[in-house]
């Protein structure tokens, strides 16, 4: 007997990692503790790291900036040195010069890691004193704040909406349905319109509509679709919702936006499936 499908979502604000430095073992775990300025991806971290040989914690502080970390160990002066720097890094700009203000304050040990473009792992260089070596964390996506929203499918499958279509998270089921070649599931959204506070749509929660899944007779995921009722980023607003007979069946009267012309949105509940027409 196969499980129904279910839609869970969890905030982290918290990762653990495995990796190595200059070929030896290390765990990294690392924590959240605050935006710097506006952006949701630009924040402060804390946490530490071990050798795996002799789990000995090294505490660590730094900058996580949009996919690149920074990280320090400052010693015996570790928790003071990590508030003077979270002190000094205030804007977007100062985050470009995270390494050289944390090499002003002479950590005893650097780690930096680059944005990932590997899709595998994440590379990067320690640092101690004038010595570096290479470093690695084996994970494709170093992400500390995650949305998760989990979908649990038959079978014992299991897809993170946020690795695949969204990272912005906002989702709810709304039903399933088989088709003749295959499985759709159909979701509800309501998002952030951006990450970036300060930039275009920062301070909106305007991106509202819905996804259809599509997944083949074994629920093995395919493809997705995506079907705005409301948009800061796409100039879509004002959008009424039309009565209808059958409470299966929702349709919305979706004015002119930047991208497209006027349209009837038509959402099928009992079929999970949405179309558009004029």
């Amino acid at each position: 007997m196969s499980q129904k499908v279910e839609l869970k979502a969890v905030t982290d604000s918290s990762q653990v990692f495995k990796g190595a430095i200059s070929g030896v073992p290390v765990t990294m775990q690392l924590n959240y503790t605050g935006v710097v300025d506006c952006h949701q991806y630009q924040h402060f971290v804390e946490g530490w790291y071990y050798y795996d040989k002799y789990q000995k914690k090294i505490p660590l502080t730094g900058i996580y900036d949009l996919g690149v970390l920074y990280l320090y160990n400052f010693g015996n002066k570790h928790k003071l040195y990590a508030k003077e720097l979270r002190k000094v890094i205030t804007s977007p700009r100062k985050v470009e010069k995270t390494d050289s203000i944390a090499r002003t304050l002479k950590p005893k040990e650097a780690l930096v890691f680059e944005r990932n473009n590997t899709k595998q792992e994440v590379f990067g260089t320690f640092y101690m004193g004038k010595q570096s070596q290479p470093a690695i964390l084996y994970t494709s996506n170093p992400t500390i704040y995650r949305y998760n929203n989990y979908l649990l499918l038959p079978d014992n499958k299991k897809l993170n909406t946020f690795d695949f279509m969204n990272r912005l998270g906002g989702n709810t089921l709304v039903s399933t349905s088989a088709y003749s070649t295959g499985n759709r599931v159909l979701l509800y959204f309501e998002n952030l319109s951006n990450f970036n506070f300060c930039g275009m749509c920062g301070a909106s929660d305007g991106e509202k509509g819905y996804r259809v899944l599509y997944f083949t007779k074994n629920w093995n995921y395919k493809n997705y679709e995506e079907f705005l009722t409301e948009s800061c980023l796409e100039g879509i607003s004002e959008t009424q919702k039309i009565k209808t007979k059958d409470p299966n069946i929702l349709q919305y009267n979706v004015k002119k936006s930047y991208a497209s012309a006027p349209y009837i949105l038509t959402v099928d509940v009992k079929n999970a499936s949405v179309s558009k027409s004029k």
